[in-house]
C-alpha cells in the first residue's frame, strides 16, 4: 500500500471512530457507566444493566417502589437498592444490595423493558405494583409519576 493511501485509511478509520462514539450516548452517561464499581462490572448482565440504568435514569427509577423488604433498612424506592446518594459534585455512592436481590433486579429490568416500550410511568407503576406488592410492603416512594 502506498504512503498516501494508507494515511488515508487511517484518517478514515480515525474519522468513522469519532463518529461512531458521538452517536453512542449523551455525554452524561458514559462518565456514570464508566465509574460504575468492579463489583458492579463483574456481576451478571442483568445486574449489571440495572446498575446503569440506575445511574443514567436516576429520576425515573426513583418513582418506583422496591417490594423485596428493603425499607426496613431505610431504602425509598428502586433507585436506592443501587444508589446510596447523588452528591451535588455527582458523586455516586452505590448500594450493593441489588446484587444479591432478584427482586430489585427484576423490578429494574421490567422498568427498563416498559418505558423502551412507551409505557407511561404511572402505567409501569401500575405494572410494578401488581405483580410484585404479593412479595411484600414496598418502599414509601414519594416521587410524581409524571
Amino acid at each position: 500500500m502506498r504512503p498516501l493511501t494508507r494515511l488515508m485509511s487511517v484518517v478514515l478509520l480515525l474519522v468513522t471512530g469519532l463518529i461512531l462514539a458521538g452517536c453512542g450516548g449523551s455525554a452524561d452517561e458514559a462518565p456514570a457507566v464508566a465509574a460504575l464499581p468492579d463489583w458492579v462490572m463483574s456481576a451478571p448482565t442483568r445486574v449489571r444493566e440495572a446498575y446503569e440504568y440506575a445511574v443514567t435514569n436516576p429520576e425515573e427509577l426513583a418513582k418506583y417502589p422496591c417490594y423485596c423488604g428493603c425499607g426496613a433498612m431505610g431504602h425509598t424506592s428502586n433507585l436506592s437498592c443501587y444508589v446510596q446518594d447523588i452528591a451535588p459534585d455527582g458523586t455516586i455512592t452505590y448500594d450493593s444490595h441489588a446484587t444479591g436481590c432478584g427482586i430489585c433486579v427484576d423490578i429494574a429490568q421490567d422498568v427498563i423493558r416498559l418505558k423502551a416500550q412507551g409505557q407511561s410511568s404511572p402505567e409501569v407503576r401500575a405494572y410494578i405494583d401488581a405483580q410484585y406488592s404479593p412479595f411484600g410492603p414496598g418502599t414509601d416512594t414519594a416521587l410524581p409519576l409524571d
